[in-house]
């Protein structure tokens, strides 16, 4: 039995005709948001941050390999975690597809994190993953776009992220378990460790020899980069979540 209001085909139209007109407004809000992104001051980077890559060790304006532009995806990997969290997973599934089509179209993109560079290929033989993956595990890349931070910074609070101070972290009261909880677990670290690391997407520009920082985003700022929530925000039900529902793609089987 159907849960939701029925109707005509009449009165489908009538209503998707007024839905068209919000979605055309939000597309030219969009575009408007996009051209206000690019109109963003660039800040040139005067640290020398080096990586490791699977082809050995690189700087940042190397990442860019030969294109004038890149984006950086800050995957949510620690030097302790097992596996790479669920949710940069699910985005990143959509990864080898679209980084085909950036690269000819002068755009790199990389995916960076602070684990090895041994554990981050394994991760990548083991999800058949193609895109290329780099290793800040012992620089400050991370830290300084904040998208990590230290135990101690952690304790005490006061870093950045998302464009707001983080304050000391407590210890939630026990209850049912979060989404970060069952994250953490399923990415084999405590959740203290887990969420030292935080999702992010960063924008360099190489112009002169000399590489600019053009942007960053985080959290729900990321929101349109998972592939799969723009399906589900197109589905009958929505993104229809109770708790995190979502595992690696090659994990449902199990």
């Amino acid at each position: 039995m159907a849960m939701h209001k029925t109707g005509t085909r009449e009165e489908w139209r009538a209503a998707r005709l007024e839905l068209l007109e919000a979605e055309k407004e939000l597309t030219r809000r969009g575009d408007e948001l996009a051209r206000r992104r690019q109109a963003l001051p660039w800040v040139r980077i005067e640290k020398v941050y080096r990586f490791d890559t699977d082809e050995g060790s690189a700087t940042l304006a190397e990442l860019f390999r030969g294109r004038s532009q890149l984006l950086v995806y800050h995957f949510m990997f620690g030097p302790d975690y097992k596996a790479g969290c669920p949710s940069c997973s699910a985005i990143a599934d959509g990864f080898n597809g679209f980084a085909v089509h950036l690269a000819h179209h002068d755009v790199m993109l990389w995916a960076v994190s602070r684990a090895p560079i041994e554990k981050l290929q394994a991760y990548k033989r083991r999800l058949g993953w193609t895109f290329p993956w780099a290793s800040a595990h012992d620089g400050d890349f991370n830290f300084d776009f904040n998208a990590s931070i230290t135990e101690t910074q952690q304790r005490e609070g006061g870093t950045e992220y998302n464009y707001r101070t983080r304050p000391p972290r407590r210890e939630p009261p026990a209850g049912t378990p979060t989404r970060a909880d069952t994250h953490a677990a399923m990415s084999g670290v405590d959740l203290p460790t887990y969420v030292r690391e935080a999702p992010g997407m960063s924008a360099f520009a190489l112009e002169d020899g000399i590489v600019y920082h053009t942007y960053s985003a985080y959290a729900r700022g990321l929101d349109g980069l998972w592939g799969m929530y723009q399906w589900l925000d197109r589905a009958p039900r929505g993104r229809n979540e109770n708790g995190p529902w979502w595992r690696r793609r090659d994990e449902y089987e199990r």
